[in-house]
């Protein structure tokens, strides 16, 4: 059995707001919720981040950002210049998404040089960069060389899902991660998860952050619907 409090699984929770109807007052009742409920780190769309750092002045909680989202295909100087301008609205951390159809090509050398692009940005600023391999896509050895190119890159985490693309987190996906950079990057399940048994299941794995767009439904003890 799982024995986590309420506050230990919200601290490793990146609340996503990221639809793309969501409205300036719906980021700001997002973020008065993040607040509330103390999770790490609120993730928003590029054109929020200035408003977010706003809203979430003199709280706890950082803002995180998706660059290239949600397909990745940006070039990687509009990556790192997407980045540098949420870097420059406040945020903290980006979550940025892998080349994946450059690494479905074989081209590991590009996939590389892209995410290398956003941490030459962030790691001067002190931000983290989490990369989304959109695992659906992937088999489990593709998961673990995407994991160990990520971290020759730079990259601070690993992390599995947008949330718009196919499948989810798993257990099994997770278990590669943790296994080939697990103590050395950040591993951060996302997409899927949508209750409580979910999210500390993942957390006594070794998982070191959740990707949730239903958080309170998930630390409320209840069940969300939807991708994320």
């Amino acid at each position: 059995m799982n024995t986590f409090t309420v506050s230990e699984v919200s601290a490793t929770i990146d609340h996503a707001v990221l639809k793309p109807n969501f409205t300036d007052a719906d980021i700001e009742k997002h973020a008065r919720m993040c607040i509330a409920r103390g999770v790490k780190s609120m993730c928003v769309r590029p054109c929020d981040v200035a408003l977010v750092a706003k809203c979430l002045a003199g709280s706890k909680v950082l803002v995180s950002v998706v660059i290239g989202f949600p397909h990745g295909h940006h070039r990687p100087e509009v990556k790192a210049l997407e980045a540098e301008l949420a870097i420059k609205d406040g945020a903290r951390e980006l979550d940025m998404v892998m080349n994946i159809g450059k690494f479905l090509a074989g081209d590991f050398d590009y996939v590389r040089r892209d995410i290398a692009a956003v941490v030459a940005v962030a790691k001067p600023k002190g931000a983290l960069v989490k990369v989304i391999q959109e695992s659906g896509y992937l088999t489990l050895e593709q998961v673990a060389k995407a994991c160990l190119i990520t971290e020759e890159a730079g990259a601070n985490f690993v992390k599995t899902s947008t949330g718009f693309g196919p499948g989810s987190a798993t257990p099994e996906i997770i278990a590669v991660m943790l296994k080939t950079v697990g103590g050395r990057l950040g591993v951060k399940p996302s997409g899927g998860i949508r209750d409580w048994k979910t999210a500390t299941g993942y957390l006594a794995q070794g998982a070191n952050r959740l990707g949730v767009g239903s958080t309170e439904a998930v630390l409320d003890g209840g069940a969300a619907s939807g991708n994320y």
